[in-house]
Parts: structure tokens; sequence; C-alpha cells
């Protein structure tokens, strides 16, 4: 037996059919349930020429339909590529030239979009959600029709009985024979693209499965009762299917949010009662503040925190308002997974730290300081981009780009990215650690460290600031007063710059300095 995504979902089914396996509102499938209705996408989907190793571009926000997909195209052994739903129209053409996909699949929402781009590229295309989905605005229902009588194809179609009818599992039934190598590329996961044209992470099976296993996942502490898990992810992100598939490698449920407001994750929670919730530090803070409403979150043991810099004042007030709860920092990445975690018992021992490294993979700091991870659960490389996939797996390790230091213990911080790190006056600097200590001045809602040309430095500290509301910005001299003590000179704030908002990526929440840097290179800072 092979490592084969559509065959994690068949497990599940086999052992606990009538166990919840997926969420979404108030709405719940079993096991049986997604797999029937995965057998039936899966042949929806050969029957308009899907085939083996044909890519799948599939353009949704996160739905119930979405997850057949996702597994059906496993079956088939083709390649999934999941689409950020909040893509622009002009920028859909250049991805599907790039990806150049066999179909796009489109939900109501997106449908009419779809159809004008994949018009003027000639891709076949299919629209899912007519009749599945509930609550779609019914001008997105209207448009989405029109696109299907234009000659696009209603991909649930007579779907509706095969979803109910008993079959057994579809991996014998669709796919290549005896169902996929496990070798095979799974999925194609788009990065995030701050600057440029996203690249397209290509992750096989195998790796995948590695990625998720009950052993190899984030989850190791035993899982109590069956209640499932909750994330603040969204159904493009590497991160949000990762969860999906972990949680069905443990065989219970993954509940998925629209949005990941307070609202929503708290409504969740206290829907479902999960026994475990992965939050960026930007969905926590909405999380606690909540708090006030009197949210119930006694049911979550595990509560995990990771992507973005969390800082130890985050993690204790997660402790105070969770202490029931086994408290993690994960670190990990598309192109190589679940790499480091800091265990509950490790937390106050190593503030700062993300731990030590999630077998299977290898984690090692080489002399530049950048950090290394090696092992099974690697990318396969950038889809056509052979020189980026030799540069990223040179010798065999996938480099990174995060800039850390490790003890003697194993225990990785990390302190910059390679690319953000700001090189003045001869000194590096790295910019989080720089973020962390101004983050704390009593009129900053929101900070980014970027670095500005300088004739005298070569490059100069920069601190982009949302200011509370009602409060004056603070000037230079306040803000370098404010770090004295905490911080090497060179990297205390030189320029400071006040904006209305930072820009994020989307589905993590991270601050794009790519994007703050090339504004405020046309924008003029306030000189220090």
């Amino acid at each position: 037996m092979g490592m084969r995504i559509g065959d994690i979902l068949t497990d599940a089914a086999l052992a606990r059919p009538d166990g919840v396996a997926i969420t979404l509102g108030d709405r719940a499938l079993t096991f049986a349930e997604m797999d029937r209705r995965t057998d039936a996408t899966a042949r929806a989907l050969a029957s308009v020429g899907v085939g083996h190793r044909d890519v799948v571009a599939w353009w949704s926000s996160t739905s119930l339909r979405a997850v057949d997909g996702f597994f059906a195209c496993a079956r088939l052994g083709a390649p999934v590529a999941p689409l950020n739903p909040q893509l622009p129209e002009g920028e859909l053409r250049p991805i599907l030239d790039y990806l150049a996909p066999r179909l796009l699949v489109a939900d109501v929402a997106h449908a009419a979009a779809a159809g004008r781009v994949a018009g003027q590229l000639d891709v076949p295309l299919a629209v899912t959600g007519l009749a599945d989905e509930p609550g779609e605005d019914p001008e997105a229902l209207e448009a989405a029709r029109a696109v299907v009588a234009a000659g696009a194809v209603d991909l649930d179609a007579g779907t509706d009985d095969a979803m109910t009818t008993p079959t057994g599992s579809g991996a014998a039934q669709v796919g290549p024979p005896g169902g996929p190598d496990d070798g095979e590329p799974h999925v194609i996961y788009l990065t995030s693209g701050t600057t440029g044209r996203p690249k397209g992470v290509v992750v096989s099976h195998r790796a995948s499965w590695l990625r998720s296993s009950a052993g190899g996942g984030s989850f190791t502490v035993p899982w109590r009762g069956r209640q499932g898990l909750v994330t603040c992810f969204p159904l493009f992100h590497y991160a949000g299917w990762h969860y999906v598939m972990e949680a069905w490698q443990n065989r219970v449920a993954d509940h998925l949010v629209r949005r990941a407001s307070a609202e929503e994750m708290v409504a969740v929670v206290e829907r479902w009662r999960p026994t475990a919730m992965y939050c960026i530090p930007a969905v926590w803070e909405r999380v606690l503040a909540a708090e006030h409403d009197g949210a119930d979150l006694t049911s979550i043991r595990c509560a995990d925190v990771g992507t973005s810099p969390t800082s130890t004042d985050l993690l204790s007030r997660i402790r105070r308002r969770l202490p029931q709860s086994a408290l993690r920092v994960m670190y990990g990445s598309t192109e190589a997974g679940h790499t480091t975690t800091l265990a509950d018992w490790d937390v106050d021992d190593h503030p700062g730290s993300v731990g030590q490294a999630a077998p299977p993979s290898v984690v090692r700091v080489d002399d530049t300081g950048e950090v290394l991870v090696w092992g099974a659960t690697l990318m396969d490389g950038y889809l056509h981009l052979p020189d980026q996939t030799a540069e990223a797996l040179a010798d065999g390790w996938y480099h990174t780009g995060d800039l850390g230091r490790m003890d003697d213990d194993g225990f990785l911080t990390i302190t910059g990215r390679r690319r953000d790190v700001i090189r003045t006056g001869g000194e590096t600097v790295a910019p989080p650690q720089v973020e962390a200590a101004l983050r704390d001045h009593p009129t900053v809602a929101e900070v980014a460290v970027v670095g500005l040309p300088d004739d005298a430095f070569g490059e100069v500290v920069c601190a982009v600031l949302v200011v509370l509301d009602g409060q004056r910005p603070p000037t230079v001299e306040e803000l370098r007063a404010h770090v004295a003590g905490r911080l090497p000179s060179p990297a205390q704030p030189r320029r400071v710059a006040v904006v209305d908002a930072l820009p994020h990526t989307d589905a993590t929440g991270q601050v794009q300095r790519a994007l703050v840097r090339a504004m405020l290179l046309v924008d003029t800072a306030t000189d220090g």
C-alpha cells in the first residue's frame, strides 16, 4: 500500500464511517458521505476529460465542494492547484498561462470572471456549487447559470444520486490502475507572491502523506475524544489543506471557517466543541479579545500558534485564557511542511524559540545564518521553474530564506528573513527584532520595519507605523528612546513613516514588507 492522499479518506471511511469528517457552519458530513461525494466528483471530473497527471485549477471560496474536489483529484492522480479566492480577475490569466490546466473549476462566486478568462485562453471550464452550497448571492447564481448556458460544464449535474448512494471507495473505480504512484505530484500550491508572479510549489502524494501522518503531523499530543480541530486557514493555503489531511489521518473532524473573524472562530468552537485549534498570532488576538463576550473555549486541549513571529506576551495570554490546553508554537513552510515544534513544557524555558525539529524533518543553520531543512516532506520543486528549484533545493536541502540561530539542544529561533535583512553602516539588522521592541509603544497599533536607501549608511532602519486612533505619531527620537537598552544603536529607527494600514498576505496575515518598502520608495518618509 502506498502513501496516497485519496487513501486517507478511504481508510477513515472504513474505520469510522459514521464519524463526522468535516463541518462548515451548521453543515456536517461523515467520512462515509465524504467518500461517496469524492467518488462522485472524481467520476464527474473524469467524464469531462480530466485524467492521470492532468492539472486541475480550482478557484473557489472555502466550501465542502472544494474538499470533494481536492480528494477527487487525488484519486484521479490529477494534481490540483487551489487558487486564492481573493485573486483579482486580471491576475487569473497569467496564473492559468503558468499552470496550463486541463480544467478550471470555479464556484458560483467566481464563475462569471472564470468564464471570461477561460474563454480568452480556451481553457475548459466547469462550475460547481450551483445546488450544493446554500446562501449564494442571487445575482452570482444567475451569472453562474449563464456561464453554464454558454458552454461551461455544470460539474454537479447528475452527481446528486451518486453522492448519496453507497458505492464503496472510489479509489478502485477512477484514476490510473491501482491508483497513482505516491511519488507523483499531488498538489500545486501557489505561493503568496508578494512581488512578481507566484511560484507553484509541487508536492507529491508521499510528501503530503508524511507531513500529515498520525506520527509526523503537528498534533502529537493524544487526541481527547473525537471532536476534531479548527484552524483559521482558507482552502487555497497549504496549511488549510494540511489540517484537513491531518485530521483525517487521525480520523477526526476538521471544522472549517469561511472567515477567521473572532465571531466565527468562537462560534465553531462553541458549536462543535473541537479539541484542537491552530491560529496565527493575529487571529489569536481576535479570539482573546472576544473574552468579554463570555466565549466558551473550554473544549480546546491543544492551543497552537505559528506562521508569524509570536511574542511571549501573546503566549502568556493564551495560556491564561485556556489554562486547560497544551500550548505549542509551530514553524514550517509550503515548501517543507511542518518543520519544528516548541512543546508546551519547553515554552517557558525557551522564549522566542520555534522549538526543535519535528520528525521526519532535519533542520540546521548554515554558516550564513540561513535555516535549512532536509527530509522526505520536501517539495518536488517549483513548477516549470528549474533555476529557482535548483537554488531553493541546493545540495538536497531546502533553503528557507529565514535567518536563525540554534542552541546546543537543537532549539531554533528565527531572527529574520534573508531578503528582509537591513544592512546599515556595516551592521546587519533583522526587522522582526526591531518590530518586537517597537510593538509595545503605547501609541502603536501595528508596525513594520524596512530598510531604506541612505547615502551615509547604505540603508537605514525605517519604522512604518499604524497609530492608535486619537494618538499623536511618535517621533524618531521618541522611538529610539523607547527601544534604548533593548536594541543596539544601528537597529534603532532613523526614520519613521505613518500609514493608515499595512498590507498583509491573505492567508496568514503576514505583513508584506516588500510592498511596504516599495510604497515608501514612491512616497516620502518622515526623516529623523
